[in-house]
């Protein structure tokens, strides 16, 4: 059964504003439970009751939709999801490293809205689905990881070793010779990945540790790729190897 997903619409225009809240109530899966013409009011509402996702302009005086949402990543998966309303492209690079759903450039038609609002409504299924599923799974199986705008579930078991590239990481894995590209930081995969499988040994690279092919002095083989370890990191994996020695 698809679920229906609490919404709060914010901008600062008027008209933009009656748009999408009349988006909205045309979508059979969406409810609006409040529209806010400023960031800071509809901050005091996302406080104080449950909501799945913001319609959210960027451009607005005191408070704007880029700093909201860096202010909801805080609240990690219980954040609302976030599909950007903007005149602007060029903030289409920050809407990717606050994580948002989409990107809705102005004008957009509701074909192009019911697009995004069905990327929210799949993402929140998808969340539901898998706390759900927690009381049978094996904990500590999988992590969901972004990739452009969808949401992946990747095993750790099929993680080989991340490799951290400016703004993106790259994650490879042992069932493609692909690599998956995610626009995150090498230390917030740090913090999801469960440290008694993986390792952070140089300030480019997360390890998979059962992964480990071989290990010379300064460097980690896995397969075929030579993973340097620097001195930062070389106590804490020394004592690690020091419980096979």
């Amino acid at each position: 059964m698809s679920v229906t997903l609490e919404c709060i619409a914010v901008d600062d225009e008027p008209l933009a504003l009656g748009l999408v809240c009349a988006f909205i109530e045309k979508t059979p899966f969406l409810n609006l439970a409040g529209r806010y013409s400023s960031a800071v009011e509809a901050l005091q509402v996302i406080n104080s009751k449950p909501i799945d996702v913001i319609f959210l302009d960027i451009q607005m005086p005191d408070l704007t939709g880029i700093e909201l949402a860096r202010v909801l990543e805080k609240a990690g998966s219980k954040a609302p999801r976030i599909i950007f309303t903007t005149a602007f492209n060029q903030y289409a690079l920050d809407g990717f490293r606050v994580d948002a759903i989409d990107y809705l450039l102005k004008p957009f038609n509701y074909e192009e809205f019911l697009r995004a609002a069905s990327k929210a409504q799949a993402y929140v299924e998808l969340v539901q689905k898998a706390s759900s599923a927690g009381s049978s799974e094996p904990k500590d199986e999988y992590l969901f990881l972004k990739v452009e705008y969808q949401l992946v579930r990747i095993a750790y078991d099929d993680i080989l070793y991340t490799e951290g590239l400016k703004d993106y990481v790259k994650v490879h894995l042992k069932s493609d010779p692909k690599p998956i590209l995610s626009l995150t930081s090498l230390k917030a995969l740090e913090e999801k990945l469960p440290p008694s499988k993986f390792m952070r040994v140089h300030r480019s690279f997360i390890v998979n540790l059962d992964k480990i092919s071989a290990v010379t002095r300064n460097t980690i083989q896995i397969g075929a790729t030579s993973i340097p370890v620097s001195d930062q990191y070389k106590e804490a994996f020394n004592q690690f190897l020091s419980k096979w020695m």
